[in-house]
Parts: C-alpha cells; structure tokens; sequence
C-alpha cells in the first residue's frame, strides 16, 4: 500500500476526485486479495504435491508464511471493506441520484460518437447516432437552407428586373 506516495496532482483536486482514487486502490488491493488466497491454499496444500516450480517454503517456514500471508489477506480485506464504506458514506451525502448510478439497460449501445439526441416519440429516431453525427446533419441542412435562400433571392431580384425591363419598355 505504499503507491499512494506518488499520487498525480488531479487526485487531490477534490474530495470526488480523491474517493475516484481510493475506489483504484480498492480494485488494486481486491487484485492483491485474489494472490494471497491463492498462495495462502497452495501453502495449505501437502508438501509433496508442490510443484519444482512453486518455491514454496518446507517445513515450519511453510506455516509461518501462511500466517504472515493469512494477516495480510485480513488487514487487505479490512482496508477494502473501509474504503467501500466511505465511498457509500460519499455518495450518500452527495445525495447522488439512484438512477445517475443505475447501469444501463441490457442490451444498451451507447452512441457512435458520445450522448445524442433524445429519441422522437414517433419512432422515426435514428439509433446509434451521436451528438457530432447530430451537428453534421444540422449544419448540412442549414448550408441547405442558406443556399436555397439564395437561390430564392436571386429568382426574386431576375424577376424584379424582368417587371422593371417590362414597365420601362412599354412605355
């Protein structure tokens, strides 16, 4: 547990952020909790079943060793089940919305390029499009609309110059 001498600055930027990094070490030591169970069994075993691979102590040395990992397994597994809690206490007192932490429902596929639009209600939604997909095809249909505005301004300045030639002419 002496990794926590080198902590990146952004840890410590708030007390989210530092709950964030005690929830790393949590995963880090349950990873820990795995190895000292399974070397803790394989000291439990006979030694005559050891492996020439398995550099197991003999003896009493292997007894001691399943204590000194034995207590260390329990210390880990304390620190885990402390660093859990306050992690609950945390969210608890940011009044944290259930759903905000709820997973996503089976089957769930997020979005090609991050959050989207919420779906139409009449079904005409496009699924898997994301929020940049959104923007091109926004952008696309305003450059569609300023050029069609332009297209209609110079219909309409033609056809003012076609009455203006007209009225000139007759008269």
């Amino acid at each position: 547990m002496d990794d926590h001498q080198d902590i990146d600055p952004i840890w410590t930027t708030s007390r989210t952020a530092r709950q964030i990094f005690a929830l790393g070490q949590v995963e880090k030591d349950i990873t820990r909790l795995l190895s000292l169970a399974a070397s803790s069994i394989s000291l439990l075993t006979l030694p005559q079943t050891d492996s020439s691979g398995d550099k197991l102590p003999q003896g009493e040395e292997r007894s001691e060793q399943f204590v000194l990992e034995v207590s260390e397994y329990f210390e880990r597994l304390d620190a885990v089940q402390v660093a859990l809690r306050s992690s609950l206490a945390h969210i608890r007192h940011s009044r944290i919305a259930p759903s905000a932490i709820n997973a996503p429902p089976t089957n769930f596929v997020p979005p090609s390029l991050g959050v989207g639009l919420p779906p139409e209600m009449d079904g005409t939604s496009r699924v898997n499009r994301g929020l940049q997909e959104e923007r091109v095809e926004r952008d696309a249909w305003k450059g569609i609309l300023e050029a069609l505005k332009q297209v209609k301004a110079a219909q309409d300045a033609s056809q003012d110059t076609e009455m203006i030639d007209a009225r000139t002419g007759s008269q």
